[in-house]
């Protein structure tokens, strides 16, 4: 896992509440056994039509959208099944962070281990930030994990909370391996320790 110190990305606003896991990523992808590949397969059934064309009129599928690193959402974002696959989507797609006024706990979980940062923002804050993407396509938000703070070049800035374990691994680097490979010397002492019988 990369560590995640700031992340500035263009803004994709997709409004819309309760994005279950099985929109993010439907479940006849879920046979890979790679974490990786996943991101042409992002919103699949919103992103084409049954022939498999792309749908012009979802956002993805926008310029300058479909480069974008951070997406905005409505409330309960990440509910439906607890696959990780829809972490692993969003982030092979080039999405790095959520913001959204709430977020499933499975979905929370996958995500954090998965180095994609959740923002939790009140509902206030999230009606500015859709108000702000309509008015330019262009619209950049820029979030910084040490200051906990999301800002874009207008002055614009609000704190979002971080559970603090949460916000070091994510300046780290460290996903669920790193944080046991830091402790690699006391295993190896506990392995290499004479043999009892």
């Amino acid at each position: 896992m990369q560590p995640m110190r700031t992340h500035r990305g263009q803004v994709i606003p997709l409004d819309r509440a309760n994005i279950d896991t099985d929109q993010i990523i439907p479940k006849q992808f879920l046979k890979r056994i790679e974490r990786t590949g996943y991101g042409p397969f992002l919103f699949n059934d919103w992103r084409y039509d049954a022939t498999g064309a792309p749908r012009p009129e979802f956002i993805l599928n926008q310029e300058p959208y479909s480069r974008g690193g951070i997406l905005l959402a409505g409330k309960n974002f990440g509910c439906g099944s607890s696959r990780e696959h829809a972490a692993w989507a969003l982030s092979d797609f080039g999405i790095m962070v959520v913001i959204a006024p709430s977020f499933a706990d499975i979905f929370h979980t996958n995500a954090a281990i998965n180095g994609l940062l959740t923002v939790a923002l009140p509902e206030e804050a999230m009606a500015e930030l859709f108000a702000k993407a309509a008015a330019s396509r262009s619209y950049e938000l820029t979030l910084n994990v040490e200051t906990l703070t999301v800002s874009d070049d207008n002055g614009w800035s609000v704190f979002f909370p971080l559970d603090p374990f949460r916000q070091h691994c994510l300046l780290n680097g460290l996903d669920q391996i790193g944080i046991t490979l830091q402790k690699e010397s006391f295993i190896a002492a506990y392995e290499n320790r004479p043999a009892r019988y």
